[in-house]
């Protein structure tokens, strides 16, 4: 499959290290240009590349770059991607900590969608409260009762299987916790963010969670 990664932090290189150790062929942009990429590419395969060049004909884009800096991708940056292309965001509201205060999120509105408004498409929110050395550390095949459950939320039924599949493929389970207007449960500060746990676990903690913003996370 034929996979652009947008932000090779954290998140990006170490989702950049699994895709590529499983046989896709990865893409992978950043805001400073391809020449600075080389190690990454030299460590996994993947190609460095600029953001719409890592789009190009992309079967999965997974966004993943902080959230005041998706305003600041190109417009129509998805235009190449190939047709029924699956988004997947990775991003997180923190207003205090990095992103100043954006004032659709402060007024309820769910983090990824704010981000589905701003590129145009919808997206599947996945990986964002998941700290970024369990992707390499945590991977367990399927049925071993060590095995991690990842949440995962968007409206698209076909773009959150392909997220579930690939998921599977890196050593995780999954858990659909429904359609983007309920991601607010997987938002920080609630119990998931951040849980290394079984699917039943999972459920749990995003069942428990509230809709009300703690101090901590808002302007």
């Amino acid at each position: 499959m034929k996979i652009g990664i947008i932000g090779a932090g954290n998140i990006g290189g170490n989702l950049t290290r699994r895709f590529t150790a499983v046989g896709h062929d990865v893409r992978v942009a950043n805001s400073r240009g391809p020449q600075t990429l080389t190690a990454l590419a030299e460590e996994t395969g993947a190609t460095p590349a600029t953001i719409e060049d890592a789009v190009r004909d992309a079967e999965v884009v997974v966004v993943t770059v902080p959230l005041k800096a998706v305003p600041d991708l190109p417009e129509g940056f998805l235009d190449g991607a190939a047709d029924g292309v699956t988004v997947i965001d990775t991003g997180n509201y923190y207003p205090q900590q990095r992103d100043g205060k954006i004032a659709e999120i402060e007024d309820g509105l769910t983090e990824s969608r704010w981000t589905e408004r701003q590129i145009g498409h919808p997206v599947v929110k996945a990986f964002n409260g998941t700290f970024a050395q369990d992707i390499l550390d945590k991977p367990r095949p399927a049925g071993d009762p060590a095995r991690i459950a990842l949440p995962l939320s968007g409206d698209d039924a076909a773009a959150k299987r392909t997220v579930t599949e690939l998921l599977d493929e890196i050593g995780f389970d999954a858990v659909d916790n429904g359609g983007q207007d309920e991601s607010w449960r997987q938002q920080p500060g609630t119990p998931v963010y951040g849980l290394a746990a079984d699917a039943a676990a999972v459920r749990k903690a995003l069942e428990a969670a509230s809709p009300e913003r703690t101090a901590e996370w808002r302007a």
